[in-house]
């Protein structure tokens, strides 16, 4: 896990949800300074920041370190009929996949 990679999915999960490293500095408690460093990859990030990035930007932690139980199982084959990319709509499916995971992990049952 290096801090470049870590950067990256953070920034991914600040687009995906829709809010700014000033939102999320204020959601978390971590100085926005701190949050530019850790994306940037100029500063590793700590396992507590990691924990609240995660559920200020609505993601599971595995998502953020990169320590996905599922991405490596997955397999898909899509079509797009709405001009989105194939790269964005695999990384949602993902996302809902660890989701999925993680709520099994934590006992909780689909309901269905």
């Amino acid at each position: 896990m290096t801090a470049t990679t870590v950067g990256e999915r953070i920034e991914r999960a600040l687009g995906a949800a829709g809010i700014s490293q000033r939102d999320l500095a204020a959601a978390t408690g971590i100085s926005q300074a701190t949050l530019s460093r850790t994306i940037s990859g100029d500063r590793a990030a700590k396992m507590n920041e990691l924990v609240a990035i995660a559920g200020a930007t609505g993601v599971v932690l595995a998502e953020l370190t990169g320590a996905s139980r599922v991405a490596g199982r997955v397999q898909c084959a899509a079509r797009s009929v709405n001009s989105a990319s194939m790269d964005s709509m695999y990384e949602q499916m993902l996302r809902f996949l660890e989701l999925d995971a993680h709520l099994v992990d934590q006992g909780i049952a689909a309901i269905g």
